[in-house]
């Protein structure tokens, strides 16, 4: 049989399907390797296509490339079960050991979920969907026995598949005895070997290309000598002796010591103004050097700083080629199963879609947390390919304390997973460090983890404000807090307010015009593009000390690198009272200056529990210093009063931390993580059937990821007509889009905001979007979108936008 599994549309060369599945076992090899898994990832490679071993299959696909007229039904034919139930009939018989069924269990749900996403063992309706697959109780699969001859005659005989089984189970046997918890992840991590040795081969094939193996050591001593370049220019500066400076130079230096230190859990506690974006890449480039990592990746909380943050890497690394910025998908994840499943019979359009999406193969990566946590949990098998590529890395998490709460414990075991079996190190880079190892499901931070030395003392030299409470004066509205921000300006001449809500900036903001008074106004209604044009107006009026307010949503106070004489801040959370401190006096230009504390009388915050809970905790820290001013370290800036915030807010928020899945009433983590006897759904069945589950795993897989969001409201990525937006949308209506895809999500990223579903659907009542690429991308039409506002709906506050 000359068997089919891939047929190139420019010159229609037939690739095999033995040719396939061992090339897609040697990638997979490799992603496995680096965490001792070698073997177990590259079975999964070597069955994901068993069943195209079929003369079914064959006639499909010469059918759906040679007949495009007469097409078959896409996805007609189950070629990705076969593999699983091959694994299942030879280790899962009474006679195996728990290994054995173990790694059948973890490589067969991989292979019959790689066009869509891990199946359930149990679900909430007591029924395997993984079981239900590998049995094949129906007989469904007519040519298996037929696939199975071929496979051992054309693949890999049978005696060499025995030794490469044996060789994937000693494997096993020592990741679960060093972490028996660990198969969620273990699971996850071969699940991505698998896609991306599966798309990546797919794609090298129909662009007739070779694999190139991504090695950075060589770009990384290039990097790391161009910033001993950069750091020599700054001590050869006229500022240089600076007590600031200095002190920055000596957190510097500390970074560049500790990186010699083995990979594990750091923290990296700079203050806000002191060089931290330096520092964390001089303990990367240092860290990767001596240990071999293979790339550097920073996870920023918010959308806003990456293209800050990666272009002062790329600044001081004069490289703009090889620094990836990864934001919210241009292209949602709408269809992706069916997309991967129809991949034989893809129209051209489609495939060029398809490889336009990246796997983090990069040197340097940024990507915001929402993506990181949608590595791990979320659906769909584009987050999931990059997963292999966070192990042996140096990752980077900058402002870590915005964790989502209700996802702590999610974050804290990933990292845990990433530090102990994948050989990554991870710094956590923060003003406001929180108490992530005082939780539950704690953070394996090292013994003597704190990068920088005499912590308080640091603290204490970078204090450059006095908070003041005015919340004793009772609460404002924006009509007292318009008169009152002109009494203020006779006394400041720049002002920065930043409130909860985009509902209330945007009324404050109208007010304050109405008045004549010189006002700017920064939200996520705004495009990326929109709010760097914003704000490079806003540094050259602060340049000339000239006189205006500035009112903002959150966004402004992580990363912005602005300065204010004055900052008035609604009560939040003490770690965003202390960003927002950072944008006022910042580089210690002016003696100290003042931050207000005001309560708004008109924030709605029932929507938004974690700043609710976190303003109540602030306030009964202010009341506790008005009592006892040495309270709390006699500051809400200090290191005792952070830390007596975190215990307190994740404390308030004890029982939420594990992700609980309200319609499900279970947590994430018992889904996911819990030993199979604690799963209920096991419990259950064993009480319906009177027979225990005749399965080592009892997770539920596929129902966790499709409940999984870090933001509780979904939000869907729209291009917007504000200058290059325009030209953009404009590709795509004429199909110009398709020479260069990637180029264009790239370029399309700075020109999209993020809405939420009312917006989306009163938008389309108002016949206010476009559509492109059947319901894939979507675009705001003109008289929509405002110089002044950015979307022009009035926002009803919520930041989730803001982190996609």
């Amino acid at each position: 049989m000359e068997s089919i599994a891939h047929i190139r549309e420019s010159d229609h060369k037939i690739q095999s399907v033995e040719q396939h599945l061992l090339d897609v076992k040697n990638l997979a090899e490799q992603y496995g390797e680096k965490i001792g898994i070698k073997h177990i990832a590259g079975l999964a490679g070597l069955l994901h296509d068993f069943g195209k071993f079929t003369l079914e299959f064959k006639a499909y696909i010469e059918q759906a490339v040679f007949h495009p007229e007469n097409p078959p039904q896409k996805g007609s034919v189950d070629h990705s079960t076969a593999g699983g139930k091959f694994i299942y009939d030879l280790l899962h018989s009474p006679s195996s050991t728990p290994y054995e069924r173990i790694l059948a269990e973890v490589v067969g749900n991989a292979v019959i979920s790689h066009h869509s996403y891990l199946r359930d063992f149990i679900g909430p309706s007591l029924n395997s969907a993984y079981l239900k697959r590998v049995t094949d109780s129906e007989g469904k699969l007519k040519e298996y026995h037929f696939s199975k001859e071929c496979f051992y005659r054309y693949a890999m005989s049978e005696g060499e598949f025995a030794e490469y089984v044996n060789k994937a189970l000693v494997e096993l046997k020592s990741i679960l005895n060093e972490s028996p918890k660990q198969i969620f992840f273990l699971s996850k991590y071969i699940f991505s070997a698998l896609i991306d040795a599966d798309r990546t081969n797919t794609r090298q094939f129909e662009e007739n290309t070779e694999n190139v193996s991504s090695s950075y050591d060589r770009l990384f001593e290039d990097y790391y000598g161009k910033l001993n370049a950069h750091i020599t220019t700054l001590r050869e500066s006229d500022q240089a002796d600076h007590p600031i400076n200095v002190l920055r130079t000596k957190m510097s230096e500390q970074c560049e010591e500790y990186a010699r230190k083995p990979s594990g859990i750091y923290k990296l506690s700079i203050p806000t103004g002191g060089g931290k974006t330096l520092a964390s890449l001089r303990y990367g480039l240092k860290h990767a050097l001596t240990h071999q990592k293979q790339r550097i990746i920073y996870i920023v909380p918010f959308t806003t700083i990456i293209e800050q943050n990666a272009g002062e890497v790329r600044r001081i690394l004069k490289d703009d080629h090889n620094v990836l910025e990864h934001h919210s998908n241009v292209i949602e994840d709408i269809n992706e199963d069916i997309l991967e499943e129809q991949e034989e019979a893809e129209q051209n359009k489609r495939n060029k879609l398809k490889l336009a999406r990246d796997n983090w193969d990069s040197p340097i990566i940024f990507t915001t947390m929402v993506q990181f946590l949608n590595v791990f949990y979320a659906k769909g098998n584009r987050n999931t390919k990059r997963l292999h590529n966070l192990s042996n890395a140096v990752l980077v998490f900058d402002e870590v304390q915005k964790v989502p709460v209700h996802c702590v414990s999610l974050f804290n075991e990933a990292v845990n997973f990433l530090k102990n079996d994948c050989k990554s190190s991870i710094l956590l880079c923060t003003a406001t460090q929180p108490s992530l190892q005082y939780v539950t499901r704690s953070l394996d931070v090292n013994a003597e983890g704190e990068i920088v030395q005499d912590l308080d003392i640091v603290e204490k030299a970078f204090r450059r404000v006095d908070m003041i409470d005015k919340t004793v004066d009772g609460t404002m509205d924006n009509e007292d807090l318009a008169d009152w921000l002109q009494y203020q300006m006779d006394v400041t001449p720049n002002i920065l307010v930043i409130l909860n809500t985009k509902t209330v900036v945007r009324r404050l903001y109208e007010k304050l015009k109405e008045r004549n008074v010189p006002v700017f106004h920064l939200s996520t209604s705004m495009c990326a593009a929109h709010r760097r044009e914003q704000l490079e107006e806003i540094k050259t009026l602060l340049e000339k000390e000239a006189p205006f307010i500035c009112i903002s949503t959150q966004l402004i106070e992580a990363g912005v690198d602005v300065s204010f004489q004055c900052v008035v801040r609604s009560l939040a959370g003490l770690d965003s009272l202390a960003q927002a401190a950072g944008r006022c006096n910042r580089h210690g230009k002016f003696d100290k200056r003042p931050v207000y504390l005001i309560d708004h009388a008109e924030e709605k915050l029932d929507r938004l529990k974690e700043i609710e809970v976190g303003k109540r905790i602030v306030s009964k820290m202010l009341v506790d210093l008005q009592q006892k001013p040495l309270s709390h370290g006699g500051n809400l800036l200090s290191n005792q009063a952070m830390e007596f915030y975190f215990r307190e807010f994740y404390a308030a928020f004890e029982n939420d931390v594990n992700y609980y899945v309200r319609g499900l009433s279970q947590t994430m983590v018992t889904l996911l993580m819990s030993k199979k006897k604690n799963n209920p759904y096991v419990k259950e069945y064993l009480s319906k059937h009177q027979s225990h589950l005749p399965l080592m795993i009892g997770a539920s897989y596929q129902t966790a990821a499709e409940n999984f969001r870090v933001i509780d409201d979904i939000t869907t990525a729209v291009i917007v007509p504000f200058e290059g937006g325009k030209e953009i949308i404009a590709e795509f209506n004429s199909g110009a889009w398709e020479k260069d895809t990637t180029s264009l999500f790239k370029r399309a990223q700075q020109f999209t905001i993020n809405l939420y579903q009312h917006e989306l659907k009163r938008l389309s009542n108002e016949s206010g979007l476009e559509v492109f690429l059947d319901g894939q991308v979507f675009a705001l039409r003109e008289g929509f979108y405002s110089e002044e506002y950015g979307l022009d709906l009035e926002g009803a506050g919520g930041m989730g936008d803001l982190f996609l």
